[in-house]
């Protein structure tokens, strides 16, 4: 999946154009790529199909609360890759705190189709081939895909080291300030690595994602 790849045909009306959102990629594309010296590199996927519409406005607030945090954390750079409609999935340059990507998600609206999760999956293992990424994180509320070829390119990651943090939307009440604190702990491990989130471990969130990872 190239950086600035739109398969889809268009928009819904009232979004973004295609045309408004690939100057924004390519403007991204021209800042200075973090060396892979620098700290962590974070991808942040999300699905931006219809089904997520009656909490998307939640969802950006709470996803681009993840972007300040990386902001303020030293060393980590960040990747945001979304997918909608039948064959639309994109993703930004690498950006040191992921600077600008709220401005980006807040340029997105959601489109009818069907999760492209393993594309997400593929992309993070070719950017973890050519420079180390440390975490994955998604968002999303559905799988529409074979488990048994996620399951294999799930793998794959796990043998080039990619921590891989899965969030499911439902309709818990306090699941928005819950998943808010869980990408926060994210971003940090994927600043500091396990040092940085044990250094968290106050944080219920951060407890919980060290008690996953063992």
């Amino acid at each position: 999946m190239s950086r600035s790849q739109n398969e889809g045909v268009g928009l819904v009306p009232g979004a973004s154009s295609c045309r408004e959102i690939d100057l924004f990629l390519d403007a991204a594309a021209k800042l200075p790529a973090p060396s892979c010296g620098e700290g962590g590199r974070l991808i942040f996927a999300l699905d931006a199909t219809m089904s997520r519409q009656p909490t998307w406005d939640l969802a950006q607030g709470l996803q681009c609360k993840m972007f300040e945090t990386a902001s303020k954390l030293g060393g980590l750079s960040v990747q945001l890759v979304y997918f909608r409609g039948f064959a639309e999935c994109r993703a930004s340059h690498f950006v040191a705190g992921g600077q600008g990507l709220a401005e980006l998600m807040s340029k997105i609206s959601v489109r009818a189709g069907h999760t492209q999760i393993a594309k997400v999956l593929r992309h993070t293992r070719e950017e973890a081939r050519r420079t180390p990424v440390r975490v994955l994180v998604y968002v999303g509320d559905a799988m529409e895909e074979g488990p048994d070829d996620l399951a294999a390119l799930a793998g794959e990651l796990g043998l080039l080291g990619v921590k891989a943090f899965v969030f499911q939307e439902g309709d818990d009440r306090a699941a928005p300030e819950r998943l808010a604190a869980l990408l926060s702990a994210a971003a940090a491990y994927a600043a500091g690595g396990r040092s940085a989130l044990e250094l968290e471990a106050r944080n219920p969130a951060a407890r919980h994602l060290l008690s996953q990872m063992g």
